[in-house]
C-alpha cells in the first residue's frame, strides 16, 4: 500500500524463463504461479467489486470440504473471505492467520506495455496489476491448501482475504468484528505484503480526512461582502504543513524507519468557479502518518482546534452562513510488533531475518494487533514495484514464499 507511482520499463525479451529449482515449478494447476495468474486476471481495482475473485476462491475452498465465510460491505458488492483449515483434532482456536487484501490500485494514466489484467511471465518475472501487491502472496497461500489438508496440524491455519485495503483498510474491520462475534481468536497473523520476504515488525498508521470549507460568494470587486473559501482552506492547509515541519524538526523519531518521524500532507484541492467570483466552496483532503506511539487523535485535535476555534469564528464574522467540516475518510492503526510475541519469534526463526525493519506504508497488521492478534508483515515481492506500470513479482520470490509457508506448516505439525 502507498508505494510511489514511477513507471518501470518492460524487459525486451519475450521468452518465458524459469529461475527457480525444478523444471516444472509453477506450471501445474493450482500451483503458486497458476493461482497468482488467475487472481491477477480479475480486475479488482478498489472502485470495482471483488466478488468474482472472492466467489471463485470460496467455491474452490468449499469443494475441498472447507467452510469459508464471507463478510460484505453495506452495499453488498464487496466481500472479505475467512476460512479455517482446522487442526487435526478439529480445533479452530489459536493458530496462524495468513492475511492478504484482494483489491489493487488503478492503472489509469499509467503507460503499461501489456494488458495489466492478462498476466505474462518473462525473464523470471510475473507481470500484471497486483502481482506484487499482493496477489502473489494470496496465490502462494492458496497453493498450500493440499499441503495443509494432508498435514496433521496441532493448530489451525486461517486465511483472511479482505477488500478495500488500498483505500484505507476499509474491509478488514468487518471481518475482524465478525470473528470477535463468533468467538474466534487466532494466536498470530502473517500479513503477506511485499517485503522481499524480510520480517517487518512495525509500520506507521495512516489517517485521512476530507475538509469542506463553505464561504459566501460575491463579485470579486466586492470582497468585503463575501467569504473566500479557498483562502481560508489555504490557511488550514498551511497549518497542516506547519505541523509536518514541527514533526520533522522536533520528532519524536524512530531511526529504524526510512522516514523516521510522523508526516502530514495535503493531497488534493478543489474550489472556485471563476476568477471574478469569490469562491463559496473549497474542498481538500489531507493525511498524516503517525509513528507507533504517537497518538493520531491528538494530531486531529490540534487541526480541529485551529479550524473551529480560530478560523471558523473569523469566517462567520464575515458572513454568518460560513462553515467548515472535517470528515474522516480512512484510518488504519500503526503496527508495533513485540519481539517476545510468538509470531515474531516464529517468523524470525523460519526466515533467519533478525534485522529490525520498519516501514512508512500501512498494512492491515495494525488492525489485527488492535484486535488482540499479534502480527508481523512478511511476503513476496519488492514494495518498490507496487502501484507502478508493468508491476511484477519475481518468480523466485514466489518460490521463496512457498518455501517459507511450508516451514510454517511444518512448525504446526503434530509431533509424533
Amino acid at each position: 500500500m502507498q508505494a510511489d507511482t514511477q513507471q518501470t520499463a518492460m524487459p525486451s525479451s519475450s521468452t518465458p524463463t524459469r529461475t527457480v529449482p525444478g523444471a516444472a515449478w509453477g506450471e501445474t494447476p493450482d500451483s503458486a504461479l497458476d493461482w497468482t495468474r488467475r487472481l491477477i486476471a480479475f480486475d479488482t481495482t478498489s472502485r470495482n467489486s471483488n466478488l468474482g475473485l472472492i466467489e471463485t476462491i470460496r467455491d474452490h475452498l468449499a469443494a475441498q470440504g472447507l467452510d469459508p465465510t464471507l463478510s460484505y460491505n453495506p452495499a453488498g458488492n464487496k466481500a472479505n473471505l475467512y476460512v479455517t483449515v482446522p487442526a487435526a483434532d478439529g480445533g479452530v482456536q489459536g493458530g496462524i492467520v495468513w492475511s492478504g487484501h484482494t483489491d489493487v490500485v488503478p492503472v489509469d494514466g499509467q503507460n503499461w506495455s501489456m494488458d495489466p489484467f492478462d498476466p505474462v511471465v518473462r525473464d523470471g518475472k510475473l507481470y500484471g496489476r497486483g502481482a506484487c501487491d499482493m496477489k502473489g502472496f494470496i496465490g502462494t497461500a492458496l497453493s498450500m491448501l493440499p499441503t495443509l489438508q494432508q498435514a496433521r496440524l496441532r493448530e489451525p491455519v486461517h486465511f483472511a482475504l479482505s477488500f478495500d485495503e488500498e483505500i484505507g483498510c476499509m474491509g478488514a474491520p468487518y471481518m475482524l468484528t465478525e470473528l470477535r462475534e463468533r468467538g474466534i481468536q487466532p494466536a498470530g497473523c502473517i500479513v503477506g505484503e511485499p517485503t522481499s520476504m524480510r520480517v517487518i515488525v512495525a509500520h506507521k498508521g495512516i489517517n485521512a480526512y476530507r475538509c469542506c470549507v463553505k464561504g459566501h460568494a460575491a463579485h470579486s470587486s466586492l470582497t468585503p461582502r463575501g467569504v473566500n473559501a479557498i483562502e481560508y482552506a489555504a490557511r488550514l492547509i498551511c497549518f497542516i504543513r506547519d505541523l509536518a515541519d514541527e514533526f520533522r524538526a522536533r520528532g519524536p523519531y524512530d531511526q529504524a524507519f526510512d522516514v523516521p518521524f510522523t508526516t502530514a500532507s495535503t493531497g488534493t484541492i478543489q474550489g472556485g468557479i471563476a476568477l471574478n467570483t469569490i469562491p463559496a466552496l473549497c474542498e481538500f483532503v489531507f493525511e498524516y502518518r503517525n509513528l507507533p506511539g504517537v497518538d493520531p487523535e491528538a494530531i486531529l485535535a490540534r487541526v480541529q482546534r485551529y479550524a473551529f476555534d480560530e478560523l471558523l469564528p473569523r469566517m462567520q464574522a464575515e458572513h454568518p452562513d460560513a462553515g467548515l467540516t472535517i470528515e474522516r475518510i480512512a484510518a488504519a492503526p500503526s503496527l508495533d510488533a513485540a519481539e517476545q510475541d510468538a509470531i515474531t519469534q516464529l517468523v524470525r526463526a523460519l526466515t533467519g531475518d533478525r534485522d529490525i525493519s520498519k516501514v512508512a506504508y500501512a498494512t492491515e497488521g495494525g488492525l489485527f494487533q488492535r484486535a488482540g492478534i499479534p502480527a508481523v508483515v512478511c511476503g513476496p515481492g519488492d514494495i518498490q514495484q507496487a502501484h507502478k506500470a508493468d508491476e511484477y513479482v519475481e518468480i523466485e520470490q514466489l518460490a521463496a514464499c512457498e518455501r517459507f509457508l511450508h516451514k510454517v506448516v511444518d512448525s504446526l505439525r503434530v509431533q509424533d
